[in-house]
């Protein structure tokens, strides 16, 4: 199964799109030179690098309501498969290190759990194409020379993956930058801000599982917010 874009999945990354070039052009703390977002930390877990509210757990609270959702229909268990090999090409490394490696590329926006890793991880195991070894109650895993042979077969499908991620992980640090700048100069904006924010993952999250037709409607609905927030303000144009 190929990795295939719906509708509502280029709408997610348009809405990025906004806010990332909101942010550098302009947002607040970036300066109007438009430099680079910053670098990620070293910890993808941590609660925020400097902006609090809008600090690196920002990627999770924002995505929680459609982030998962839309990579877990995109991903299929082959897929996943594919992605751990991936990873495990580069070194060995245990299924946590895994999970954390996958949300740090993404930027907080992909985050398989365990439930699903580590059975894929068995899989992978049993069908000989990873090899797993005891280190006490954990599992160091190693991709093996049939793992090599199955992953440069589907090397074009993760490219594509992982360029999506890598895409989303990027646009998902200026957007945290964005917001962690407004929080600083303005906390009456950061609240409304906050306030919408949740609205629209409480609104996502009752969008689970909809219908194409309304998965297109919610996709159309995004495309009219982004285009809202690109268009250029009295503000911007001095």
């Amino acid at each position: 199964m190929r990795f295939r874009r719906e509708p509502i999945h280029d709408a997610f990354e348009r809405q990025f799109d906004a806010f990332a070039r909101w942010a550098s052009h302009g947002g607040p703390d970036r300066g109007r030179d438009g430099g680079p977002p910053r670098g990620r930390d070293d910890d993808p877990r941590g609660d925020g690098r400097r902006g609090g509210r809008f600090g690196r757990r920002f990627g999770r609270d924002f995505t929680a309501g459609f982030g998962e959702h839309i990579a877990a229909r995109k991903f299929t268990s082959a897929q996943l498969q594919l992605l751990l090999l991936a990873l495990l090409e580069s070194a060995p490394a245990h299924g946590y290190e895994l999970i954390r490696e996958l949300e740090q590329r993404s930027g907080g926006f992909y985050a398989p759990s365990p439930g699903m890793v580590y059975p894929a991880l068995t899989f992978l195991d049993e069908t000989g194409l990873a090899e797993a070894t005891a280190e006490g109650n954990r599992k160091l895993y190693t991709i093996t020379g049939a793992g090599r042979a199955h992953l440069d077969a589907g090397r074009q499908e993760v490219e594509a993956i992982f360029g999506f991620l890598d895409r989303i992980g990027g646009r998902m640090e200026a957007v945290r930058e964005a917001f962690s700048g407004v929080g600083d100069a303005d906390p009456a904006a950061a609240e409304e801000l906050h306030r919408a924010r949740h609205a629209l993952k409480s609104a996502l999250i009752r969008a689970r599982g909809a219908a194409p037709d309304e998965a297109r409607r919610i996709a159309r609905i995004l495309d009219e917010a982004t285009r809202q927030i690109l268009r250029p303000t009295p503000e911007s144009e001095r």
